[in-house]
């Protein structure tokens, strides 16, 4: 029998530095009830990378198109990455919860704060490591970077730390310390009757 959606179905906002181990309890979520969550995918203006699908990865879209959504308020956040750029539209979330799914959105400090002035209501999760050490040691463990972009990363990290102590920002701040208690924690916050 498939599990019962969680009584609150409102999307859920996932943010933490990069290296927290965000995606591995997106995945993990997912995995366990595959029938009611659904990854919001974002439309970007790069292009497909090897093994990407449209509306799978992403929805791949021209600049001008792109730019289009922008004037018609159709994003709830969009962001700029290098020379690319990238959007969560409003419609995908719409059409999403419209068909019983809980949509979750990984999505960056600039994200959170876009999507908290929106029409969009939300719940946020902010996940956040032991310590800022541990997460400096985690993501040079990965070795799949260079100094500087470690260096970028880091700064990020504690402009992101510093937002997450901001009263009110997220319903929920689990610091990753171990993964099975990080994981419960957030499936209990998710699953926790609406009173």
């Amino acid at each position: 029998m498939a599990p019962l959606p969680p009584s609150d179905r409102r999307p859920l906002v996932i943010s933490g530095p990069s290296g927290v181990g965000k995606g591995t309890l997106i995945k993990r979520l997912f995995k366990s009830y595959p029938d009611t969550f659904t990854l919001s995918v974002s439309h970007t203006t790069r292009a497909p990378r090897p093994g990407e699908a449209h509306g799978v990865d992403y929805f791949y879209v021209p600049m001008a198109e792109f730019e289009g959504l922008i004037a018609a308020d159709g994003f709830v956040e969009h962001a700029q990455f290098g020379s690319n750029r990238y959007g969560t539209s409003k419609a995908t979330i719409e059409e999403q919860t419209s068909k019983g799914r809980v949509v979750v959105l990984d999505i960056e400090m600039e994200g959170v704060k876009q999507i908290k002035k929106s029409s969009i209501d939300a719940r946020f999760v902010f996940v956040k490591p032991p310590s800022f050490e541990a997460l400096e040691q985690r993501l040079r463990g990965r070795g799949t970077e260079d100094e500087s972009s470690i260096t970028k990363r880091l700064d990020q990290a504690k402009k992101e730390l510093e937002y997450a102590d901001t009263p009110g920002v997220h319903d929920i701040i689990i610091v990753n310390d171990n993964l099975d208690a990080a994981y419960k924690e957030l499936e209990d916050y998710i699953y926790k009757p609406v009173v």
